[in-house]
């Protein structure tokens, strides 16, 4: 503490609101509106968070929108009041791997009715927001806009130290507040409790006709002694700021906090990049969505003002019209698994012929596959999604990628995965100029594996389907890759297994292979292409996709495999 710093406590309101207008009038100066874009390079807090962004501030500042600018006519603005948890990055567009929710956020709006204007910044505390980024937004506000304010990450640390002087004082009391020398700015400074920032935002934006909502933060990747994510303080304090000044509050924290309390540590962890505190795209859009759910479950009638800018967004969700009694089989994967599946003489996914392997009467088949996916690209556009949000307890899930996973990682069709099973993960620039984390072929599938499980479904992982090409006179088999990767993550994760690539191998090999080619290499060679052309009853087109034939072939090697593993899935199979 700078040794001018003179300690407050319970000052008089009088004097308060004395130390409230000199504060007004040094935030209000033009000198102190970029003050940020000197800051240092970025340093690590008290929670070993580095909070910032590691290139220029005073470009995260200019890709900001400038307050107001987005308004059409007169239609009201939404402005989001936050930190990085909101939005990530200087540019806020995922090139670092860390996504704020405030980029999902517009999303649930109808953008011809009313413009979201993500205005946080990573670093700023409720008192430097305050400062620093907030008269620009109070003097763009008009009447019948709101302001959704969520942002306390950052309130620790000293009060007036030179690199960030971005501390509070704890909790919610108006008559408290440190008055010294902020090394920073180089000027006098007073710090007031967190409550006294929240109450200066509400009777600001109300001054101007605006609407103000509080949201408790983000939750943090750290657990209580129950085992659950831990609820910040910062919540109680914001529900009492609201209740005492009458304005709409919603528990961001606990909202989101729920969710991932349902999830597994490990389903956890992903929802988090970097550290504690920063969130996946993946958790980015888990509380945007709970912020979305925080308003329209809200039965304060402040907000029906603000719903009538939401419409009702369409869930991801595959559409069953689900039988009495019977679970539900699903596939997901590739053309391999469905594909055109309707001329006798054209390319057939292999569970397009389940039924010839199934009993129908006793349980639902659902083909839920995509030709020309990946894990990763069948995640990403909400394939997964689909079936994730419809499956119920007591459903099968079949898994069976990797034929389009070995395609690069950042052209137009975005498919590429790291090879190997390790949790790694790495930040790409795409070839359409956005950004993406991508993870191993083994992630994926853990992903979907843990999600089977979480929903009370059981996950089935399937070897892809062989492929006509005969090296040595014998059938490819990629045991030392993808059948690799495969028998790791069963090591894993105990999920069942079915290798229908040596199972349907083994098959087309019985039918076809020789012990020996000619050592004369174009009678060998000759000898393959025969090969090649005798097992093609069983493929259409290329060496990758199967006929009808093929396609039945294969669904008979995966009920080969099902009778051997025991599962009860296989209580299902015909008789």
């Amino acid at each position: 503490m700078h040794p001018n710093t003179i300690k407050i406590v319970k000052t008089t309101m009088k004097r308060l609101l004395a130390l409230s207008f000199i504060i007004y009038q040094l935030s209000s100066s033009p000198a102190r509106a970029q003050v940020f874009d000197n800051l240092p390079d970025p340093i690590e807090d008290v929670n070993k968070v580095v909070d910032n962004t590691p290139d220029s501030i005073a470009k995260a500042l200019m890709s900001r929108p400038a307050p107001g600018s987005t308004r059409k006519g007169t239609n009201p603005v939404l402005f989001l009041v936050g930190n990085s948890t909101m939005r990530n990055g200087t540019l806020g567009n995922g090139n670092n791997g860390q996504w704020g929710w405030g980029y999902f956020f517009p999303n649930y709006f109808d953008a011809n009715k009313i413009s979201v204007e993500n205005q946080a910044l990573g670093g700023m505390s409720t008192r430097t927001f305050y400062t620093d980024l907030w008269p620009a937004i109070r003097e763009a506000l008009k009447p019948g806009d709101w302001v959704i304010v969520s942002i306390g990450h950052n309130d620790n640390g000293e009060f007036f130290d030179a690199k960030r002087a971005r501390a509070v004082i704890p909790g919610i009391d108006p008559d408290t507040c440190y008055v010294g020398f902020n090394q920073r700015t180089q000027q006098q400074d007073t710090v007031y409790s967190y409550g006294n920032y929240l109450r200066r935002y509400i009777h600001e934006a109300r001054q101007k006709g605006a609407h103000t909502i509080l949201m408790s933060l983000t939750p943090r990747n750290a657990y209580d002694d129950q085992g659950k994510i831990i609820r910040k303080p910062q919540t109680e304090w914001a529900r009492a700021v609201a209740a005492e000044e009458d304005v709409p509050f919603i528990d961001l924290n606990e909202i989101s906090g729920k969710e991932l309390d349902s999830f597994s540590r490990w389903k956890v962890d992903y929802h988090f990049l970097g550290d504690k505190i920063h969130t996946s795209k993946f958790g980015a859009e888990l509380n945007a969505y709970s912020a979305y759910l925080g308003i329209v479950q809200s039965h304060d009638p402040q907000l029906k003002a603000l719903m009538k800018f939401m419409p009702i967004p369409q869930k991801t969700i595959w559409n069953v019209n689900r039988l009495s009694g019977k679970p539900v089989l699903w596939f997901t994967g590739d053309s391999t698994v469905k594909n055109a599946d309707k001329d006798d003489d054209g390319m057939w996914g292999w569970a397009s012929q389940a039924a010839t392997v199934f009993d129908e009467s006793k349980i639902q088949l659902v083909n839920a596959a995509r030709a020309g996916r990946s894990t990763r690209s069948f995640i990403r556009e909400g394939l997964w999604d689909a079936v994730y949000n419809a499956l119920q307890p007591g459903d099968f899930v079949t898994i069976q990628f990797g034929h389009n996973d070995i395609c690069p990682i950042t052209d137009a069709k975005a498919r590429g995965v790291i090879p190997g099973t390790q949790d790694t993960l790495h930040v790409y620039h795409l070839d359409n100029d956005t950004y993406e984390v991508v993870y191993s072929f083994g992630w994926y599938l853990k992903k979907m594996i843990d999600d089977c499980r979480e929903k009370g479904a059981t996950p089935i992982l399937v070897s892809l389907t062989p492929r006509n090409e005969w090296p040595g006179g014998k059938i490819e088999r990629r045991d030392d890759t993808y059948g690799k990767w495969y028998r790791e993550v069963v090591e894993e994760t105990g999920v069942a297994f079915i290798d229908m690539h040596n199972i349907s191998a083994d098959f087309l090999d019985k039918k076809f292979s020789v012990k020996r080619l000619p050592k004369d290499k174009e009678k060998a060679k000759a000898k393959v292409a025969k090969i090649k052309e005798k097992a093609g009853v069983y493929f259409k087109k290329d060496h990758t996709h199967a006929s009808k034939l093929g396609a039945r072939m294969n669904a008979q090697s995966f009920a080969k495999g099902l009778k051997a593993t025991g599962l009860p899935l296989a209580n299902y199979l015909k008789k």
